[in-house]
């Protein structure tokens, strides 16, 4: 059974990685193509980048930033945001990444899960769910769908989805913990990998995501010490989560 994972999220806006609490607040924490390296070196197991600006005058902007991270990186990563097309998708994946991330779009055209599946294999489409009172939310978790959480997730997977990155908008960036009842409801509704997203503040709120969860995201608690991701995974392997040894690939 493959060991979870630990994946540090970049989100990416006019080509600088921000961060913000519960998607709002943003400031600049530095430069992604910098804080790739520094993850890649650090023990990350993957990277998620998100461009959170996506507007059509951003796509050559993060075209440029996934095709410079693909040269320093040689860990998976995802990119998401913008992505609301087939063309879209194969524009980041021929620049450089391995996989994209859609949220909205998918919402909007669940089609486009199958036909970004179909092109590219499931393992190629992550889609991004943010979640929050028991419905999907869409435009970076401002807007409330009346579309319910678990059954979309459901959805998504039988559309070609091969991961589902889950973050509770209320936990988002707040480092009080994730919502695992949440990540538990999702998980055992699929039968593909869930990321849980949304509240790490500690290695001991990492470890529990990771008992529930396929892989956890982090941000706030490494992008102020992108040098320290290291201490984190030494900090999750001593209460007793087996993480993939540095280097290790997708074993």
């Amino acid at each position: 059974m493959p060991r979870p994972r630990l994946i540090p999220c970049l989100d990416v806006a006019h080509g600088r990685v921000v961060k913000g609490v519960s998607f709002v607040g943003l400031r600049d924490v530095g430069d992604p193509v910098e804080l790739a390296t520094f993850y890649s070196a650090g023990g990350a197991d993957e990277l998620v980048f998100l461009d959170i600006a996506a507007t059509p005058n951003e796509a050559a902007t993060m075209t440029s930033v996934v095709a410079q991270v693909a040269e320093v990186l040689s860990i998976p990563f995802t990119v998401g945001g913008g992505v609301r097309s087939v063309d879209d998708a194969s524009r980041i994946i021929e620049a450089g990444a391995d996989r994209v991330s859609l949220n909205s779009a998918a919402l909007a055209d669940p089609g486009l899960i199958t036909a970004i599946a179909d092109r590219y294999g499931s393992q190629a489409v992550v889609v991004a769910i943010d979640a929050g009172e028991g419905v999907v939310h869409t435009h970076g978790g401002r807007v409330a769908t009346e579309v319910a959480t678990v059954p979309w997730a459901r959805e998504a997977a039988e559309r070609g989805a091969g991961e589902i990155l889950l973050t509770s908008i209320r936990q988002d960036g707040r480092r009080t913990g994730f919502d695992l009842v949440l990540t538990r409801e999702v998980r055992d509704a699929i039968n593909i990998p869930v990321i849980a997203s949304g509240g790490a503040g500690s290695a001991a709120h990492v470890a529990a995501a990771l008992e529930v969860a396929d892989a956890a995201l982090v941000a706030s608690i490494v992008h102020e010490n992108p040098a320290g991701l290291s201490g984190l995974r030494r900090e999750i392997m001593n209460l007793g989560v087996a993480l993939r040894p540095i280097g290790a690939g997708n074993e």
